[in-house]
């Protein structure tokens, strides 16, 4: 069966059946799958008032769009299944230990620590690891995700656990979800004196989603007005029964800023492990985990936090972390000594990578450092091309010369530095989920780890962007370069300054909305007639004011008889006034307009600008 044909070109046309295609695929390889020319796909898609390049990265919509037109149904790939895809192809399997049961070890549970913003959740780290992290942190909020081990002692026994740290903002929801996806078992802290908070349901949520198993800690059993038994009632509504009262999950009653019952709230992590989990790992294969959080160092180059989840990793192993790749040259442990290998759920820091991964990407160890270039190169291309075509905003040839006009559609341009992968990722995320309407679009150009550089400025000055320095500074000229050129670089420290400010300026880009406010009625009595003025109006002020130089609009018998009138005149007896209020009388001259009769109403209004919320 034959599709209509575009420029004499015949077009296969489909079935119905599915074509199978990767995030930001353009019209080539869309007609690599159905055999055709791209060429005459450009002109399907012109046909349907899309201008897009046969090599152009487009959105799913537009795949989609151009598959309906040729009856044919689009299956885009998602970004889980195009990497395992990738990894296949060089024999890699991802996820999956090696060997039989005998070939497997425990190891040690994962942990994440989740809670509403100000429950403790960093003093409680604090206190496991017996080190001050928050005095550190701007605004007592911790702003990077970093991995802790640390060891208890249960039944005689020294057990390991290690810990995921993250970030406590509300901003941070997709980290703490990564977080959660990462982890074995959630702590889930609550203030004994505050009790569930909405953030304590969203970060249940995260961990019910996860389907991860979850231990209460109740903090905060110290202060005036705790009420841990509270906290297990209303926890009850969620799900979460306590095991006094018949139910599974662990509550532990603590208090971080003393130290107290931290040790019983370790025994509870590893009970529910034993309990709940089955916690075992290869350590004998090539190691395979996530990216916990990278940044850029001055002096050694890009650092990344990593959690090995199956094998051991090894000092001089060939490694490939999201989009970076490159030779193990050096492993720190969490207290920054070096050491040589890290079996499974060990946290280590890692030095020799080419470039800053992303939070969150997985990492292998491969045997080829060119199989390692190789897999990296593709994932990169592979997100570059999803940028792409999530940044292409479709235009038809209706609407084009609507959104070129000035003010029709206004974007903010912005450039997104910071000193960590994981805080740059959920800041963007955070701007782009703004919601000020569909006038103004927020667009990041660019985003990365690093100092704000020359080149960003550069960009900012091509786009009309701002540059966001999330913890960094400009460096070398980039400053000077800046100030000269007028470009406007921002700096924070803590992210919901940022978020609150560019949702400010979003806002300011609005076009003003008005609506109507009424001022005021007023009652013709009598109808006067001047050979200089035409027509005046004898009336009663029913209600408001009626003020001089406002809108008004003539009613007769419950019916709008005029529009966008003007109140030219005021008068009390012989004075001229600015306003007539309420339930006194006066003259009104409408101007030109002269159709007035006893019994009408003149009501007036004036337009203001509403408020955006």
């Amino acid at each position: 069966m034959q599709a209509p044909s575009v420029g004499g070109v015949m077009l296969p046309r489909g079935n119905g059946e599915a074509i199978r295609l990767s995030r930001g695929a353009s019209l080539t390889d869309f007609a690599e799958k159905i055999n055709a020319n791209p060429a005459s796909l450009v002109a399907v898609m012109m046909n349907l008032g899309e201008m897009v390049t046969a090599t152009q990265s487009v959105s799913d919509e537009t795949l989609e769009l151009l598959a309906g037109e040729m009856n044919y149904t689009v299956q885009i790939v998602s970004p889980e299944e195009e990497d395992r895809e990738l990894l296949e192809s060089f024999d890699i399997e991802f996820g999956e230990d090696e060997g039989g049961e005998e070939d497997l070890v425990v190891r040690p549970p994962v942990v994440t620590v989740m809670g509403h913003v100000d429950h403790g959740k960093t003093r409680l780290l604090d206190a496991i690891r017996k080190t001050n992290v928050i005095a550190g942190e701007a605004g007592g909020i911790t702003q990077h995700i970093g991995a802790y081990q640390v060891a208890t002692e249960v039944n005689e026994e020294e057990r390991k656990i290690t810990f995921i740290d993250t970030p406590g903002h509300e901003a941070f929801t997709a980290m703490r979800a990564r977080g959660a996806r990462s982890t074995d078992i959630a702590i889930l802290v609550v203030a004994a004196n505050d009790g569930v908070m909405p953030q304590t349901v969203e970060a249940l949520n995260h961990a019910k989603a996860a389907d991860v198993p979850i231990v209460v800690a109740v903090n905060k059993i110290d202060v005036e007005g705790a009420d841990p038994t509270k906290v297990r009632g209303q926890l009850t509504e969620y799900g979460l029964v306590a095991e006094e009262y018949g139910g599974e999950t662990m509550f532990v009653d603590i208090s971080a800023k003393q130290g107290l019952n931290i040790d019983s709230l370790l025994e509870a992590v590893i009970l529910t492990a034993d309990a709940s989990l089955d916690l075992r790992a290869n350590p004998h294969q090539d190691a395979q985990g996530i990216s916990i959080e990278s940044r850029l160092d001055k002096g050694r180059g890009a650092v990344s936090t990593v959690l090995v989840q199956r094998g051991t990793l090894r000092v001089g192993d060939t490694m490939v972390v999201g989009d970076a790749y490159g030779r193990v040259r050096a492993m720190l442990d969490d207290n920054g000594s070096n050491v040589a290998e890290a079996g499974p759920s060990t946290p280590v820091q890692v030095l020799g990578l080419t470039n800053v991964p992303g939070a969150g990407d997985n990492f292998l160890v491969v045997d080829e450092d060119r199989t390692a270039r190789q897999i990296a190169e593709k994932r990169a291309a592979r997100e570059r091309n999803a940028a792409f075509a999530k940044r292409t905003r479709r235009v038809s040839l209706e609407d084009l010369d609507k959104v070129l006009k000035a003010g029709e559609v206004q974007q903010l341009n912005l450039i997104i530095k910071g000193d960590a992968s994981g805080s740059v990722e959920a800041l963007e995320s955070s701007l782009l989920q703004l919601d000020v309407g569909e006038e103004v679009d927020i667009r990041v150009l660019h985003r990365g780890v690093g100092a704000v550089t020359e080149s960003d400025i550069d960009l900012a000055m091509g786009s009309d962007a701002i540059v966001i320095g999330f913890n960094v500074r400009a460096a070398g000229r980039a400053a000077q370069m800046a100030e000269r050129e007028g470009v406007d670089v921002r700096y924070y420290s803590v992210i919901y300054q940022a978020i609150e400010e560019i949702e400010a300026a979003l806002k300011g880009m609005l076009k003003p909305e008005y609506e109507e406010v009424e001022l005021g009625t007023a009652e013709i009595r009598e109808v006067f007639k001047s050979s200089k003025l035409g027509n005046i109006a004898g009336v009663l002020i029913r209600s408001g004011e009626v003020k001089r130089n406002t809108k008004a609009r003539l009613v007769r018998d419950g019916k709008v008889i005029a529009e966008s009138l003007n109140i030219e005149g005021l008068r009390r007896f012989k004075d001229d006034v600015t306003e007539i209020r309420e339930g006194f009388e006066g003259g009104i001259n409408l101007g030109n307009f002269n159709d007035i009769k006893v019994d009408d109403v003149i009501a007036t209004y004036e337009m203001r600008e509403k408020p955006r919320v």
